[in-house]
């Protein structure tokens, strides 16, 4: 289905055609026998960075295209409809810039060009095997050694954990509770720094999870980015991005979804009609159709405030709960519309709902969300 979308310019029209071609070309070719054998399609995301698709929303002095967070979720989408778990490595990587890019020193911006450009990929350590979504209880800890930073500790579901050219490890510095909390970018190569083995994931097997284990790391004292006791709020406000980067993932995928099972209703025939002609098919294809419209809107309206300056951390909740339940009940639908066949791997649609699934946890939790939102009602 063609979506009929509002951009500001005709540079984001003619940027949109140039990401379906390439999706088209790159990413759609590859995804099955990608995801068969998980394997992480590390040239994809060279070739993705080379066509300037990995610093979309930073500043063009930095290597970016200084795109519209509206644009850049938009190109999000229509990589996630040909591959997500390709959609939401390009969602982490640039949540893994945003540090640097908005709290960093001059010469630790000078990394920017490399890693905006794609040739250094980035993972965001935050999470951790007892924590979960209480980032501000992390646990690990950096203690400072003269020059340097001696980290020991462990991260948890670290996208990226065994591909990553460097990482934004937040730790420990402090006391208790968040402002205890910095902000460390470590180098793949640091000494103590060893991703373990890979998680065996439901779903995006294509996209490496893993522990990070952290035994007296060294990090040289000038990569701590703002600030010690600055690492809750680097950690937050890159958040509140990628929560809309994994909305639009989870509007991508939903669309691919719907895509499917419709064209599979108007191919497949039952009592002499194709069967989305059958009314209860039908409407239930037209519910999903709404409920894709509802979370895109939600998603790009969220981006519009954070373009014009404006508070969105909320909206940002709002879109990634609403975008994330609407991806796993219209992928779960899709496979009831496609009965027998959409259960076997013959048909995208059963990979489509394992994917779903994880969209609701990573970024926080949809309980999360739901703790955010009606924190700010409570509050007034």
């Amino acid at each position: 289905m063609t979506v009929d979308r509002i951009l500001p310019s005709d540079e984001a029209h003619d940027l949109l055609d140039l990401v379906t071609e390439l999706a088209d070309r790159e990413l759609a070719p590859r995804v099955t026998e990608y995801e068969q054998r998980a394997e992480f399609p590390r040239e994809v995301l060279r070739t993705l960075g080379r066509a300037g698709l990995l610093g979309l929303p930073y500043p063009e002095e930095y290597g970016g295209a200084a795109q519209p967070y509206e644009v850049y979720l938009q190109v999000l989408e229509i990589l996630a409809s040909r591959w997500l778990a390709v959609a939401e490595a390009v969602s982490v990587h640039t949540l893994s810039c945003q540090p640097v890019a908005q709290f960093g020193t001059e010469d630790q911006r000078k990394l920017l060009p490399d890693m905006v450009g794609g040739e250094l990929l980035g993972a965001y350590c935050l999470s951790e095997p007892q924590g979960g979504s209480d980032a501000a209880a992390l646990t690990t800890r950096a203690v400072r050694d003269g020059d340097r930073y001696l980290v020991s500790g462990t991260k948890a579901w670290i996208t990226h954990a065994r591909v990553a050219d460097f990482y934004n490890v937040f730790v420990r510095t402090g006391g208790p509770g968040p402002k205890g909390i910095s902000c460390l970018l470590a180098d793949r190569e640091t000494p103590g720094l060893t991703p373990q083995a890979a998680e065996k994931t439901m779903g995006l097997r294509s996209s490496p999870v893993a522990q990070i284990a952290f035994d007296d790391a060294r990090i040289p004292a000038d990569r701590l980015i703002g600030w010690e006791g600055m690492g809750f709020t680097i950690a937050m406000s890159a958040l509140d991005s990628g929560r809309l980067g994994i909305a639009a993932c989870a509007v991508g995928l939903a669309q691919a979804a719907l895509d499917y099972a419709v064209e599979y209703a108007r191919e497949r025939r039952q009592f002499g009609r194709a069967v989305i002609d059958f009314q209860g098919l039908g409407f239930t294809l037209a519910d999903l159709a709404t409920q894709i419209s509802a979370a895109r809107a939600l998603t790009l309206h969220a981006a519009r405030l954070r373009d014009t300056g404006r508070p969105y951390s909320i909206e940002a909740a709002k879109a990634k709960l609403f975008a994330t339940d609407m991806a796993m009940r219209v992928t779960t639908d899709a496979v009831q519309v496609l009965g027998g066949a959409g259960y076997v791997a013959d048909h995208p649609v059963e990979r489509y709902m394992r994917e779903a699934k994880v969209l609701q946890i990573v970024e926080g939790t949809n309980q999360i969300q739901r703790l955010v939102i009606s924190r700010a009602l409570a509050k007034g």
